[in-house]
């Protein structure tokens, strides 16, 4: 378990372009945590300098090192809660799996018109564009309109894509059907439940900080982020997002993980019944992405899930082999990069799963 650990620190480690400025890593199996490990640094600059290419390095007296207790943005993890939080109102009867969306938001004519369904936003085979420049509208109104109106490339149901609008439109569908708001959902159905003190929607006093966020590489000009969500669409939509905005620590999504390889129960605690976190892995996934070696590496192959989030976290548990892998960075710290770089997420994947075959 320790090349896991060794193989994160490299990727860390100082230098002009290092893969991220800070990081944290947690694995384990079963109720074990095997690894447990902090390095480099939450805030480490000040700002991106595009006439050098480089960070703006803070004096070391105003740098933060990363501890295991740093909060992270989650980005896109974001959508696993989301799904649970789905699945959830499947468990109880209060949402069909093949539900059409049009049905219950009818203000979403294109969804309506298309029948796109639970399932397809659950799997990305609405056929909806991956995203939306949400960012860009006056208010409110005008980004919940936009949303509303956007109708599929493909059929529904025929392709997959990859799509933030399907957990946007999901997100509507679920408070619209519970009368809360998603924030209030994920803290009362998902995090207070298992402990998760740490986990929540923005803003996050002592995060670990993002992107120095200005065009024309971003979408948006607003300065250095730390604690304040990184994704514009979340950002725009005031922080509370169905496929961004959540902000966790490593040791919090560990607990996440375990009650999903417990079958939906940490200790006292049940956030689902064992049949519906079958019904999450089960191919193609519902919100969770399936054996996808690109960032699980050798973990993936016998059903492994889990998810990555663009500023440089990952989650991957393993119900083959009851493993669990959180690498959460800040890999866009001081700028983001302009492809995911999944390297150090497949190296770590590929060393705990040759760590558990020896074991």
């Amino acid at each position: 378990m320790t090349e896991v650990r060794a193989r994160t620190e490299g990727a860390v480690a100082a230098g002009r372009h290092p893969w991220a400025a800070g990081a944290v890593v947690i694995a384990g199996r079963g109720p074990v945590v095997a690894v447990e490990e902090a390095m480099g640094w939450a805030v480490r600059y000040a700002a991106y300098d595009e006439t050098t290419g480089a960070g703006v390095v803070l004096p070391p007296h105003e740098q933060v090192p990363v501890t295991p207790a740093t909060p992270f943005d989650l980005a896109s993890l974001t959508k696993l809660f989301t799904a649970v939080a789905a699945v959830q109102q499947l468990e109880r009867g209060t949402l069909g799996i093949d539900a059409r969306v049009g049905a219950y938001l009818p203000e979403c004519r294109a969804a309506a018109e298309h029948g796109i369904t639970v399932r397809q936003l659950l799997t990305h085979t609405s056929g909806l564009r991956p995203e939306l420049p949400l960012y860009d509208c006056p208010s409110a109104a005008a980004r919940r309109a936009l949303l509303c109106a956007e109708a599929p490339l493909t059929r529904p149901g025929t392709a997959y894509c990859y799509s933030d609008l399907n957990m946007l439109l999901l997100q509507h569908r679920l408070e619209r059907l519970t009368g809360r708001a998603l924030d209030v959902l994920v803290r009362d159905g998902i995090t207070r439940p298992l402990g998760m003190t740490a986990t929540g929607f923005g803003p996050c006093p002592g995060a670990a900080a993002t992107e120095d966020q200005r065009r024309p590489w971003a979408r948006a000009d607003r300065g250095m982020l730390c604690g304040e969500v990184h994704d514009e669409n979340a950002w725009a939509l005031g922080g509370v997002a169905g496929h961004a905005g959540l902000f966790a620590t490593a040791h919090d999504l560990a607990v996440f993980c375990r009650a999903l390889l417990a079958g939906g129960s940490y200790g006292p605690a049940r956030i689902l019944g064992p049949d519906f976190v079958e019904l999450l892995f089960a191919p193609p996934g519902l919100g969770f992405l399936l054996d996808r070696p690109a960032f699980m590496g050798e973990l993936a192959g016998r059903g492994a899930a889990g998810h990555t989030g663009f500023t440089g976290t990952s989650l991957v548990v393993d119900p083959a082999t009851d493993t669990f892998l959180v690498l959460l960075a800040n890999a866009v710290h001081p700028r983001r990069r302009r492809l995911p770089d999944h390297g150090p997420r497949a190296s770590a994947g590929t060393r705990l799963a040759r760590a558990v075959r020896g074991a």
